[in-house]
């Protein structure tokens, strides 16, 4: 008995090592339960935003403290004009009905010129604003592009455009298409013009430094070339995405 407990001591532990700290094996195993746990979390949220309203986002939590205070109100997308929906989609990203997240084509006309024009889509947009953080970093594109095509395949395409239109900034600390219509006209997202919606859309880019209030010259030419999309985009289909169905 004795030595068949001996050898089975020297069985689990022949080089004498049984219960020595491993620092190479402990990091990887913590690493694989981090990722792991990350991408869980990272899924319980995303899926969860699908129907449950983000509260704020990083940016808005930031801005906020940094202003003391935000003018923001949710709204729904039936409480949106149909206008303002397509003429972000026409400022932003026309081919949203499309492509999964990614436009690789627009990605590459951005490399191409040098990074002088965004290549992000909504869909990528709404990833940063919600999920992640702004500045620019490899690492936080990495996770855009990651992040990205999951959300696309628990969201719908009106989702994301809802959100997007709750979450984007209009002017400083004006979050969303609600506070923005009644902070520059004094009316409902729901009562915009198709003129107004192109200037709100012609904002996007550059919230900070634009008023679609005072509009100069360049942001009418902007809002109607805007507008103009926007009605292209209804006629030829790719608005059909997220565009209400009746019956």
């Amino acid at each position: 008995m004795a030595a068949k407990a001996n050898r089975t001591r020297k069985a689990k532990a022949p080089d004498g090592k049984e219960g020595q700290f491993r620092p190479l094996l402990w990091i990887r195993r913590w690493t694989f339960r981090l990722v792991g746990g990350f991408a869980v979390l990272t899924l319980l949220f995303v899926t969860m935003f699908s129907w449950v309203n983000p509260p704020t986002t990083p940016y808005m939590f930031s801005e906020g403290r940094r202003l003391d205070g935000l003018t923001r109100e949710w709204v729904s997308m039936e409480e949106i004009a149909p206008v303002m929906a397509r003429a972000a989609v026409a400022a932003e990203d026309a081919n949203f009905c499309r492509h999964w997240g990614l436009d690789l084509t627009a990605i590459r006309a951005a490399m191409s010129e040098g990074g002088q024009r965004g290549g992000s889509t909504i869909s990528q947009q709404v990833v940063k604003n919600v999920f992640l953080w702004h500045g620019r970093s490899y690492t936080r594109k990495a996770l855009e592009a990651m992040l990205t095509p999951v959300m696309e395949a628990i969201w719908t395409k009106r989702r994301i455009l809802e959100v997007y239109l709750n979450v984007a900034e209009f002017d400083e600390g004006v979050f969303g298409v609600e506070a923005a219509a009644q902070h520059y006209y004094g009316i409902s997202a729901l009562d915009l013009s198709a003129t107004q919606a192109g200037l709100l859309a012609a904002l996007l880019p550059s919230p900070k430094t634009r008023s679609a209030s005072n509009p100069s010259g360049y942001m009418r030419e902007r809002g109607q070339q805007i507008v103009d999309g926007a009605a292209t985009i209804e006629r030829d289909g790719r608005a059909a995405c997220f565009e209400a169905t009746s019956g």
